[in-house]
């Protein structure tokens, strides 16, 4: 059932015409997600079954709501069909972000993201035909492993074998030109970026100089990547 006191069908399609994302499921993930976007500018419609938490998110929200999402008429009364964007966020019961995310695809959502919380979860949303299917705790543990492994600060897995780290300089880059140090060819990856104290962020070019306390982006398979991060 959807909670009327909190929803209004003429509001739901007015952000869904405009910059907008609708969030499933408002757990930690989902809540985190909608949250950021709000905090981009973005409008979100949250959709959650737990009233307690749809009441701590009224106000946060452009708009939030307590519904049943597993039936198709209580998601075409909150307009989800009108919405280009959709986050599957259930976490906590499998069936009901399977059901849920069969009928978004249905209604032909163009952009579906649906978290999953195994293996077997997310190979099922992916032989219905989901194109984004996130693992976020998988994820994190990847990227965790690869922090924790390397001298790296910060580190983002592009695709499987690519990856985007941040480092500071080791020797092969301190205080030389980017331009001399043929890092393509020696070591497989490319410095992207720098940062000098708490300036912004300049792109790289051959004629930049990296200097102690300089913070890089480097990007490169990712064993190559990980081995440049941990010379010194």
């Amino acid at each position: 059932m959807v909670n009327s006191r909190l929803f209004s069908r003429d509001r739901a399609t007015r952000i869904a015409e405009a910059d907008s994302v609708a969030v499933i499921g408002l757990g930690r993930f989902g809540r985190a997600i909608a949250l950021e976007l709000m905090a981009t500018g973005t409008e979100v419609l949250g959709i959650d079954t737990d009233e307690d938490i749809v009441q701590s998110l009224n106000g946060q929200l452009t708009q939030v709501v307590r519904a049943d999402t597993t039936k198709e008429e209580v998601l075409r009364q909150l307009a989800v069909n009108e919405f280009d964007r959709v986050v599957v966020a259930i976490g906590s019961d499998v069936q009901s972000s399977i059901l849920t995310t069969s009928i978004l695809l249905r209604m032909e959502i163009p952009h579906l993201w649906t978290k999953a919380v195994s293996d077997a979860h997310g190979q099922i949303l992916t032989q219905l035909g989901v194109q984004h299917v996130i693992y976020p705790e998988h994820e994190m543990g990847r990227r965790v492993a690869h922090l924790v492994r390397g001298a790296a600060l910060d580190y983002i897995e592009v695709d499987d074998d690519y990856a985007i780290v941040k480092m500071g300089p080791n020797k092969v880059v301190e205080g030389k030109r980017l331009g001399d140090t043929d890092l393509r060819k020696q070591h497989g990856v490319t410095v992207m970026a720098v940062q000098r104290g708490d300036a912004e962020w300049c792109n790289a070019d051959a004629d930049t100089v990296i200097e102690p306390g300089d913070t890089i982006l480097i990007a490169g398979p990712i064993k190559k990547a990980e081995a440049f991060g941990q010379l010194r």
